[in-house]
């Protein structure tokens, strides 16, 4: 009976060291994820706080990795509970319009060949990647990104030098809401009745909502419509124009990419039922791989997903991405 009792207590004891090695890992990440992102909190009840997110955030990463193609780690938004996540970093939802389109509204087709990948970056059609931070003005930099690939290949800028202002659209913009959302085809209508955009040197971003300060004499490039890239759903279709083109505006569900870091994110890791909360673009493909993606620039900074990229299964509507896709002309 004694010696069942002393092996009892020193599975007891065992467990015990095991959760505190367990608690004493979790807080050296959280210590880690802290320096990393230069998280700076305003209280011991705010550092308890976000330690307690981080630590279901790890949770909810183990459970992903356990059943997904994509990898998902620790990410700058891991001290954020999911519901922060979408109110910080997402725009308010929309519903996907099922309404067939205008065939006046869309892009004619150019019937070009396909190539197996593409990759607008290598073509030097897209700029550097930017970072929103926590404001939802997704749909602003998106419409602004795709300005900037159309203008440089119009040959009227390169990559390098071409930096234009999101925040004029979120300041300016009356038709959308700023921070809370909106939508690239509204702002694309702003920024022609405007007159075009000014750089963002001119007209900084300050990741927050202000009031208009559009100066005309500033503007550095204009459009003079836009379209919309697919008829109603069709991959194949966003592809051929995404190549006869270049770089798109798209709109998608990214609730789920709060943990993303690399690999292709399949349609089962999506959490899309036809809300769409967030605007990114469009760059390429790759139908070589083993699991055919998308390549998606994102506007949450380089430090995240593949150096500011996320890969997204192609030919399963994965996050919705052919349900609202568009770009400026020039």
């Amino acid at each position: 009976m004694a010696i069942k009792l002393a092996l009892v207590l020193l599975g007891l004891i065992a467990v015990s060291i095991a959760i505190k090695n367990y608690e004493s890992d979790e807080l050296k990440s959280f210590q880690d994820f802290m320096r990393k992102y230069n998280k700076q909190y305003s209280s011991q009840e705010e550092v308890q706080t976000r330690y307690l997110n981080f630590k279901e955030s790890l949770r909810r990463i183990a459970a992903k990795n356990s059943n997904s193609s994509a990898i998902f780690g620790v990410t700058k938004f891991s001290d954020l509970t999911p519901q922060e996540f979408r109110a910080k970093v997402l725009m308010t939802p929309v519903m996907a319009n099922r309404s067939p389109r205008d065939p006046s509204q869309i892009l004619t087709n150019k019937n070009v060949a396909v190539p197996t990948t593409l990759d607008w970056r290598d073509l030097g059609a897209v700029t550097a990647v930017k970072n929103q931070e926590q404001c939802g003005s997704c749909w602003a930099f998106s419409a602004t990104e795709n300005i900037e690939s159309m203008w440089i290949l119009a040959k009227k800028a390169n990559n390098e030098s071409l930096n234009l202002s999101p925040q004029q659209i979120v300041d300016c913009d009356s038709s959308d809401d700023g921070c809370d959302g909106g939508n690239p085809p509204t702002a694309y209508d702003y920024v022609i009745n405007a007159g075009g955009l000014e750089s963002d040197s001119a007209y900084p971003y300050t990741g927050e909502d202000g009031n208009c300060a559009f100066a005309s004499q500033d503007v550095v490039a204009t459009i003079s419509n836009w379209k919309y890239a697919t008829s109603l759903y069709s991959e194949t279709e966003l592809q051929s124009n995404l190549v006869a083109y270049g770089p798109l505006s798209v709109c998608v569900d990214a609730a789920s990419w709060q943990d993303y870091q690399s690999g292709v994110m399949s349609w089962e890791d999506c959490a899309f039922i036809n809300v769409l909360d967030h605007c990114v673009q469009l760059t390429g493909y790759n139908t070589e791989a083993s699991t055919p993606f998308w390549w998606v620039r994102n506007s949450w900074g380089a430090d995240w997903g593949v150096e500011g990229y996320i890969q997204l299964e192609m030919w399963r509507d994965t996050c919705g991405i052919a349900h609202e896709a568009t770009t400026s002309i020039v």
